[in-house]
Order: C-alpha cells, then sequence, then structure tokens
C-alpha cells in the first residue's frame, strides 16, 4: 500500500538534537549521520514532533486554497475547534459565514456529522451482540485507529465502527449539494479546515471505507488570517442566511474539545483520554482487561482535543473558554433511538480494518521470534541509559536497528567509549594511561 503521510522532514532544517524521537509514540524517527529520518510505515502522523521540534524541521504537507480552482461548486467543512479560534464579537454565524467569503460557496458544520455518529455509536452501544467487545473506543481520531492497528490490533473489533464526523459530513455535503445545483458529483469539491496533518492523511488514505468524500483538506492556520479579514468586512446579507440556518446543536460542538464526545452520549460510564501518550497507557489498560467499569472510551491523540492540534492558532486554554461560548448558545436536541439505528446503517463502515504489522520484527513467525530473542540478549547487554545519543529514543530500539541491521553495537556511545578504554588500557605503557 502506498503510504501518503502529511508530516514532513525538512532535512536543510534539521540538526539532529534527537528531541523527535524521544517525543514519537511508535519510535518512527531516527537520528543518523547527524539528520533525523522518519520510517513512514510507523508514522501515525499524529504531529507530535512537529510540537518539540525547535528548528521547525518538523512540518505538515496541508491543501491550499489554489486547490479550489479545480472545482466548479466549493464546499467548506467547518469543525468545531474552528470556532474555538475566535473571540467576541464573533458568532458562529459570522464566523460561518465569513469561511465562505473566503472562497467557497457553501458552509457546512463537521457538528452536525457528529450528532450523526453520536446517534449511531449510541445504537451500537444499545446493540446487545456489543458486550463481548466492551469498551467501545472512538475512532473520530485518525491517529488513535492507526495506532490501534500498529500497536493494539486486537482491539480493532474495539473501534466504534462509523465514518468519523469529517466524512459523515463530507458525504451529505456532496450528496445535497449535487441534487440542490445539479452539478455533477465529481465536480463537487468538499474541503475541511482541519486542526490537525491526520485529517489530511485520512483523507489520502481512508479507513472503513473504499474512497473518501473530502477532496482536500487545508489547515486551520493557512484559514484563518483570511476568515479574519472577512469577519472585518462582514457581509451583513450573508450574515443573515446564516443566522436563519438550523445550525448543529449541542451535542455536535461539543466534539471538539475532550470529553464533549462522550458528554453526547448520555452515560456515565466512560473515560476521557487525550495526548497521545496517555491514549497508548489506556490501550494497554483495555489490552490487559483492567478497564471494566467503562462502556466508552474518547481517545484524543491532541491535549485538550481536536482544540489542541498543532494547526490551529489558539492555544488550548483560550480555545476551550471560546468553545464554551458556542456550545452554550447552541440548541440541545437529543437523538431518538430511531434516528439512531439509522445513523447507524448509513455510517457504518464497509470495509474491515486491517492491522499495521509495521512493527513486527519479521513477517514469518520462525523469524520473529529469533530476532526477538536476540534483540531481548542485545538489550541486556546494552547501558541502558536510554541517553539518545545513538540516533535511537532508548536502548531497547537501538538493539531492535541492530537486529534489522540498521545499526551497530558501535553506534552506542557508551559502549564505544568503554571499548576504546579498555583497548588503550591494555596498550598502554606501564604507568598506566594518563
Amino acid at each position: 500500500m502506498e503510504l501518503r503521510h502529511s508530516v514532513r522532514l525538512d532535512r536543510d532544517k534539521c540538526v539532529g538534537c534527537t528531541n523527535c524521537i524521544k517525543r514519537c509514540p511508535t519510535e518512527a524517527i531516527r537520528v543518523r549521520d547527524g539528520k533525523a529520518r522518519i520510517a513512514e510505515p510507523r508514522c501515525l502522523d499524529c504531529g507530535e514532533c512537529i510540537r518539540i521540534c525547535p528548528h521547525h524541521a518538523k512540518s505538515a504537507t496541508m491543501d491550499g486554497y489554489d486547490v479550489l480552482s479545480r472545482y466548479d461548486y466549493r464546499i467548506a467543512l467547518a469543525s468545531p475547534s474552528l470556532y474555538a479560534q475566535f473571540g467576541p464579537p464573533a458568532t458562529r454565524a459570522m464566523i460561518l459565514a465569513a469561511l465562505r467569503a473566503t472562497g467557497f460557496d457553501d458552509v457546512r458544520e463537521v457538528a452536525a456529522g457528529a450528532e450523526s455518529v453520536t446517534s449511531a455509536t449510541l445504537a451500537e452501544l444499545l446493540d446487545p451482540d456489543r458486550a463481548t467487545a466492551l469498551p467501545l473506543i472512538s475512532s473520530a481520531c485518525p491517529v488513535v485507529v492507526r495506532l490501534v492497528q500498529m500497536r493494539f490490533p486486537g482491539l480493532i473489533p474495539n473501534l466504534v465502527p462509523f465514518d468519523s464526523p469529517m466524512e459523515a459530513t463530507a458525504t451529505v455535503a456532496r450528496r445535497e449539494a449535487a441534487a440542490a445545483t445539479g452539478h455533477d458529483p465529481s465536480r463537487i469539491g468538499v474541503f475541511f479546515i482541519s486542526p490537525c496533518p491526520a485529517k489530511r492523511t485520512a483523507a489520502r488514505q481512508p479507513y472503513g471505507r473504499e474512497r473518501t468524500d473530502v477532496d482536500a483538506v487545508i489547515a486551520i492556520a493557512d484559514a484563518y488570517p483570511r476568515i479574519l479579514a472577512c469577519l472585518e468586512k462582514m457581509d451583513p446579507v450573508a450574515l443573515h442566511e446564516f443566522e436563519a440556518r438550523t445550525l448543529a446543536g449541542r451535542d455536535g460542538i461539543r466534539w471538539g474539545n475532550i470529553g464533549g464526545e462522550s458528554l453526547a452520549l448520555g452515560t456515565e460510564r466512560f473515560l476521557a483520554v487525550d495526548g497521545i501518550h496517555s491514549v497508548i497507557e489506556i490501550l494497554e489498560e483495555i489490552e490487559n482487561e483492567r478497564l471494566r467499569d467503562v462502556v466508552f472510551v474518547e481517545a484524543n491523540s491532541c491535549i485538550g482535543g481536536c482544540i489542541g492540534g498543532v494547526l490551529v492558532v489558539a492555544n488550548r486554554f483560550t480555545a476551550r473558554t471560546r468553545l464554551k461560548r458556542s456550545i452554550e448558545s447552541a440548541a440541545v436536541s437529543p437523538p431518538a433511538h430511531d434516528v439512531a439505528r439509522e445513523a447507524a446503517r448509513l455510517l457504518r463502515w464497509t470495509l474491515p480494518l486491517a492491522p499495521n504489522p509495521a512493527l513486527q520484527l519479521d513477517a514469518d513467525l520462525e523469524l520473529a521470534l529469533a530476532k526477538y530473542e536476540r534483540l531481548e540478549r542485545i538489550a541486556k547487554e546494552l547501558p541502558g541509559l536510554d541517553c539518545g545519543a545513538c540516533g535511537a529514543p532508548d536502548c531497547r530500539a537501538l538493539a531492535e536497528d541492530i537486529v534489522n541491521g540498521e545499526a551497530t553495537e558501535q553506534d552506542c556511545i557508551v559502549r564505544l567509549r568503554e571499548q576504546l578504554r579498555g583497548t588503550l588500557e591494555t596498550t598502554a605503557p606501564e604507568g598506566g594511561v594518563d
């Protein structure tokens, strides 16, 4: 399968400082010959390396506004995290109207798709057949889905088997626009305004479905100055149009913040976890069957949820306050059970999720076991300082690289120094080494 990632490394800016190798949740980065390298099969596009790199050598490759010209009719998808970027006096209707004015023919709220996914998830929780695969794990964050495929393949049955709010909204938007305008669906462009690079990867390489309805993904940081400029010269007629629309309800907007998806389900037996490393800890708990008292786990790669994405403008504390205003002003519309069942039918994945074997030592089980035994032996012989000077995040990762033929024991600076000292001591003249 072709890997199409959205996190990119600028080798010219990289100084080989090893900050990124310590932060990557799947140990996808190594420093070799003074430069970082990203192992694409392991990359989740979580953006942790973008956050941590002090030299800005990591960046997100996103779509630009130039892609709009390829389509006859253009629809923007506004995520709840977008509302959190703007403070008073900007209202949700004003932000939507301003976004449309940046070059789109229409704007749809992803919060509406989130409400549909909430309804479908509610039906799934009420399904008695689900009792054997609990807790349900939210599949809205593409980083979490790919993490499960890679590190926790046994938990794939626990994932919520529905399209993300982005995909759900895009599908409805394209279908309704084609019916209303008469445009060929292929000439309708659907563009998600995203807080993170993982959404672009999900649109380029979808999971659970054969194709995506999202044609391009534009960073919130790129759209922000354009929206801000349009807010300053707001068209009253356009504003009135959005004020007259029936906008998404409170449950959908809550999704922008950690815990919002869980609260929308109306159950107290949930756990909301944010930050990719904390997510890993919780998934380990589920894998080891130590989390039996919850039925739903909302997992977000970014701290704070989508408002904490690497491509947003406002810091997550300010964003949380701003999003709260949008939540409080939104209508409350709890889903009916019949609506939930219909949403579950329409949004269910059509393709099964397969495990990602990127972390396996070898496709051949016998060879993998032999490599594992050698890895354990080498790891015990290494100093265990986890200093990162070898270019791997820790000694165990270096042992894995040695087993895979990507490094040697001489790459360990501590071991090399000890060997050099031993050589000098054995060859030094009587009287010792100064």
